[in-house]
């Protein structure tokens, strides 16, 4: 199995680059990010390589980083989702940002990918919802605040606030941020009138 790739870019397609490995000419399948992020032709490159063997094909997908193909591959675990599909979640979404979404269970982020619809962005971020936090650069408190928001678990007061910020036109994820660090500040017991006004000055600092 090939695991790395280290030569000279010969040259681009649509969705691939030819990587030249010591005059061997590898076609290596890339997201969009990651093909914008290459050199031009004649210049080094390195990629991670996920290679698919099948009985009349062998297929190279080629990645950045080691974190993107840990992502192709976990992507791939969820119902629905092919490689084709977790190329172009990768390239519409770095790798952070989708573990953001998916720990925050913003699926209207997934579903910006070209060709994820919303039945297959709420099974990403529901399958993969134990998995993401790990990749996530999130503080844990918001994450459990989403999820007792989303489940309905979270005390009223905190539901009400975050849900007039989403009113007021800010994301979920940002809401719930936000009116996370207020609760935190002014702790429990809190109503959701102070709350909100200390949510809109933690944006405001953002």
């Amino acid at each position: 199995m090939i695991g790395k790739l280290k030569g000279i870019v010969d040259s681009y397609g649509e969705d691939f680059v030819i990587l030249d490995v010591g005059g061997v000419g590898y076609q290596v399948q890339c997201s969009a990010r990651t093909l914008q992020a290459l050199p031009a032709s004649g210049q080094p490159a390195t990629l991670a390589i996920e290679t698919y063997v099948r009985e009349d094909q062998i297929r190279l997908f080629g990645f950045a980083t080691d974190v993107e193909r840990e992502w192709f591959r976990l992507l791939q675990t969820v119902q629905g989702v092919g490689a084709r599909v977790a190329l172009a979640v990768l390239g519409t979404l770095k790798p952070a940002e989708l573990a953001s979404a998916i720990a925050m269970r913003d699926k209207a982020t997934v579903a910006r990918t070209p060709g994820v619809g919303p039945k297959v962005a709420e099974r990403i971020v529901t399958e993969l919802k134990d998995k993401a936090p790990a990749y996530a650069d999130l503080d844990p408190a918001v994450v459990r605040l989403s999820g007792a928001v989303d489940d309905r678990r979270a005390p009223q007061p905190v539901a009400d606030a975050v849900s007039a910020l989403i009113n007021l036109g800010y994301g979920q994820p940002q809401a719930a941020a936000a009116i996370a660090a207020a609760a935190r500040a002014a702790g429990e017991g809190t109503d959701a009138a102070r709350l909100i006004r200390l949510g809109l000055k933690e944006i405001a600092r953002s």
